[in-house]
């Protein structure tokens, strides 16, 4: 552009001087002549980086997925084809199966028998209330029976001692106190005995016989729910539409479980497009904002976009996390640019943008109108340049 403009200049100055000569060629007009030019196209150049800002480093970028698989097992179906589109929920790959559904299979095999453990153990745990309470009757029957025989023994001592009672009925009475005595130290026993197998606890820490039941069986439930879970993770499914590249993932290969080891890479179809722009740049920018990109996939073609929005951050915003004092003492300074992101247009949006395209953009601020058409102008010319392949081999 600048030099069209020079090329016009020039035309004029040669009909203005040697043509029509409306004008002396001295040299104070030769100055003029010289200076003119140079002033101006500073100052053209100048207001365009200003009020129309231009980006030579303009990006296409998509979100890649790295696929890991969530369990580990052989592969026997992979349907898809390398750079083939595919929609969210297609199938990507699918891994044995068989042995989860062996795994379900027998956990669930296993739940009736615990079932009915914690069955038995309800049953023995009512069993042991009942001898509880049939152990307190028994304590109660024979504590009244006890306290009628230590009354007894009183009043036949005393009828004894005073001659009007017989000795062996003072002897009956202490051999009838003994015996319920006796039985109610066994009642006791037995009621100890009910109550340490009631007991939720025992002394080593272990848990009750219906407690490590139902601990057993809501383990297995839980070893189910797992256990089919691991089932449906072995068919993966296309995250979002896009497309699987470098799909190197055959039937017969062991996709495993492991974070540094995808299995393949998946390109999302959302994508976006930064403008790298130098920071003394961007004074005018704002959000929706006209501007236009030409890639070199493309040539000879302006892209319509809008400013999205501008990242304000870059890395020499970020000091490292560590327990070292930031270096200020670093020699050679470079001076980070920041991104604007840009939004396609609705007339360019079905456009088909390759993920790693490359070209040249500008933004048009709301200021300086009256020179964006310069910088239009120049865009156009530059990427009619796209066309040209300038290699020997």
């Amino acid at each position: 552009m600048e030099i069209l403009l020079l090329l016009i200049y020039s035309g004029i100055v040669w009909l203005i001087f040697f043509k029509y000569k409306l004008l002396p060629w001295n040299t104070i007009s030769q100055v003029i002549v010289i200076t003119i030019p140079v002033v101006a196209i500073a100052m053209l150049i100048l207001l365009l980086n200003i009020y129309a800002p231009s980006s030579h480093d303009v990006r296409v970028m998509n979100y890649t997925v790295e696929i890991v698989p969530t369990v580990t097992g052989q592969v026997v179906e992979v349907p898809v084809e390398p750079n083939e589109h595919v929609k969210k929920g297609d199938v990507l790959f699918k891994i044995n199966p068989e042995p989860f559904e062996l795994k379900i299979k027998n956990l669930e095999a296993k739940i009736p028998m615990l079932e009915a453990k914690v069955v038995s153990a309800r049953a023995y745990d009512r069993e042991l209330e009942s001898q509880l309470t049939s152990a307190n009757s028994q304590i109660r029957v024979i504590q009244s029976q006890l306290d009628l025989a230590i009354k007894r023994l009183e009043q036949t001592k005393a009828l004894a001692e005073s001659g009007a009672g017989s000795k062996f009925d003072y002897e009956q009475a202490q051999t009838n106190l003994a015996n319920f005595q006796g039985q109610i130290a066994v009642a006791e026993a037995n009621k100890s005995q009910v109550l340490q197998k009631m007991s939720a606890q025992s002394s080593d820490g272990e848990l009750s016989e219906i407690a490590q039941a139902r601990s057993a069986l809501e383990e297995a439930k839980a070893q189910i729910a797992q256990a089919e879970w691991d089932l449906s993770q072995t068919t993966f499914y296309a995250p979002a539409d896009g497309r699987v590249i470098n799909l190197q993932l055959r039937p017969g290969a062991m996709a495993v479980q492991f974070p540094i080891k995808p299995v393949m890479s998946f390109v999302e179809d959302e994508q976006w497009v930064t403008a790298l722009f130098h920071q003394n740049e961007l004074r005018y920018v704002e959000d929706g904002n006209e501007a236009e990109i030409a890639l070199k996939t493309y040539p000879n073609r302006i892209i319509k976009c809008e400013v999205e929005h501008i990242v304000w951050a870059n890395a020499q915003g970020q000091l490292t996390a560590s327990g070292m004092i930031p270096d200020t003492q670093q020699t050679e300074f470079h001076e980070g640019r920041f991104a604007v992101r840009l939004k396609i247009a609705e007339e360019d949006k079905d456009l088909f943008l390759a993920s790693g395209a490359v070209g040249q953009g500008a933004i048009y601020t709301e200021r300086g109108k009256i020179i964006h058409l310069v910088r239009k102008v120049i865009l156009r010319v530059g990427t009619k340049m796209d066309w040209l392949v300038l290699k020997l081999h």
